[in-house]
């Protein structure tokens, strides 16, 4: 088994997503954006997006050029390139991450930020492709640090807490 510090380290900024082999350490930090990691046990093989929204309003057949910012042009891009690598979508393991409340002071309805739209855009997206979901950890407040060890499928979320100068701002102390 490899130790992490002996894996390749790739950071996803917004809008990316990769897929690679028992090598390689994913990483990414999310606000109100989604990761969706997907990994394959037998062949070592995984994927992790970081997405901004759910969709741009399109059937992903009629767009011309997938773009990653959307989750379910993320997943599509993520399903040729596993499909490449020899694995269907079906035989893969998913965990979703992300989909805080960056701003919850400013928010009328907490069950309408953008964060929560994208958590549940994510559990749609893999329930109607038919891939399991083994693990969450969605909405809150503030933002996550997540590493994906694709050797072992194991993924490590740290949901970072605002600071109490973030929360006076965000209206949550006075």
């Amino acid at each position: 088994m490899a130790k992490l510090k002996d894996l390749m380290d790739i950071f996803l900024q917004p809008g990316e997503y990769f897929v690679a082999d028992a090598e390689y350490q994913l990483r990414t930090m999310l606000g109100s954006c989604v990761s969706i990691t997907l990994w394959h046990p037998p062949s070592r093989i995984g994927a992790m997006s970081h997405f901004l929204l759910p969709t741009r309003g399109q059937d992903v057949s009629e767009v011309h050029e997938l773009d990653g910012r959307y989750g379910d042009e993320a997943l599509e891009l993520m399903r040729q390139e596993l499909l490449r690598a020899g694995v269907r979508l079906s035989q893969c393991q998913a965990k979703i991450f992300g989909g805080g409340n960056m701003f919850p002071g400013h928010t009328r309805n907490p069950d309408t930020h953008v964060g929560r739209k994208n958590g549940e855009a994510a559990r749609k997206l893999l329930q109607d492709h038919g891939i399991p979901v083994v693990s969450e950890s969605l909405f809150g407040i503030g933002h996550r640090q997540i590493i994906f060890d694709v050797s072992n499928g194991d993924v490590w979320a740290y949901q970072v807490q605002l600071s109490t100068d973030e929360a006076r701002a965000n209206g949550l102390e006075s």
